[in-house]
């Protein structure tokens, strides 16, 4: 779970050193300072990035998609389905489908 707002708080408002920021948070000095050029590179300062909902300041810093790794999910209503007829398994559907390429039809992680 990043800590984003509270990183640029501590580091804005409080006058805290980087590592004293790392210490207070867990976090290792590399991130620190990897989550503060984000924010000079954005040009936030705190009152930007105290307005900004946290899902938008991830945005802001880190790009739209956070996490997942943008794979796909299949369509698991129709996982389900095929699942229920006899003869029918898991591993079968993802072969069968992932040499289909139906996969790559499913929704969006993220």
């Amino acid at each position: 779970m990043r800590k984003t707002r509270e990183i640029l708080r501590q580091k804005w408002c409080l006058g805290r050193s980087h590592r004293e920021v790392a210490r207070s948070l867990g976090k290792s000095l590399g991130a620190i300072s990897a989550t503060l050029t984000r924010a000079a590179t954005a040009e936030l300062d705190w009152e930007a990035a105290r307005a900004l909902s946290d899902e938008a300041l991830d945005g802001r810093l880190y790009g739209v998609a956070v996490g997942g790794g943008g794979r796909l999910l299949p369509d698991f209503a129709a996982v389900h389905a095929e699942h229920k007829r006899p003869g029918v398994t898991l591993e079968l559907l993802h072969l069968e489908w992932a040499h289909e390429g139906q996969f790559m039809r499913g929704t969006p992680t993220g």
